[in-house]
């Protein structure tokens, strides 16, 4: 799982979440950085609210929140999401799906190799080095 740190760079650098069932969501600044969410059709799921997308959840004993917006959740992909991104975004750029990820000694290293010189992106965990690559593609368009 990311960092909530480095979701919420995600989001900021403009990385759209199209939300689907099993996605994992933080809310951050509301005494909840430390939990994780998910949007399940039982519990919490997307709907329109005065025409703005909201987070709805449905039977929570834990606390008191019928909704929060989505503007207001920091969406937290998956490995297999952030290589989906990575790839839409190289396709959307025009660039060749040049990735490659590989296991070092001291985590992961994600490739970028565009064309020009190649970009390494290092992190503990494979998803960590998507998000980094990711983040740095999303920075320069």
């Amino acid at each position: 799982m990311l960092p909530i740190t480095l979701a919420q760079q995600l989001k900021a650098a403009g990385l759209v979440w199209r939300t689907n069932n099993y996605d994992f969501f933080a809310i951050p600044e509301r005494g909840l950085d430390d939990r994780v969410f998910v949007l399940a059709d039982m519990m919490a799921y997307t709907e329109l609210v005065q025409g703005w997308p909201v987070v709805a959840f449905h039977g929570t004993a834990e606390w008191a929140l019928d909704y929060i917006l989505t503007s207001e959740v920091v969406w937290m992909p998956t490995e297999e999401q952030l290589r989906d991104a990575l790839e839409t975004e190289l396709r959307d750029a025009g660039l060749p799906p040049a990735l490659a990820l590989t296991l070092e000694p001291d985590g992961y290293r994600c490739v970028l190799d565009p064309g020009a010189a190649p970009a390494p992106f290092d992190a503990p965990t494979a998803a960590e080095a998507y998000a980094l690559a990711l983040l740095h593609l999303l920075r320069l368009s």
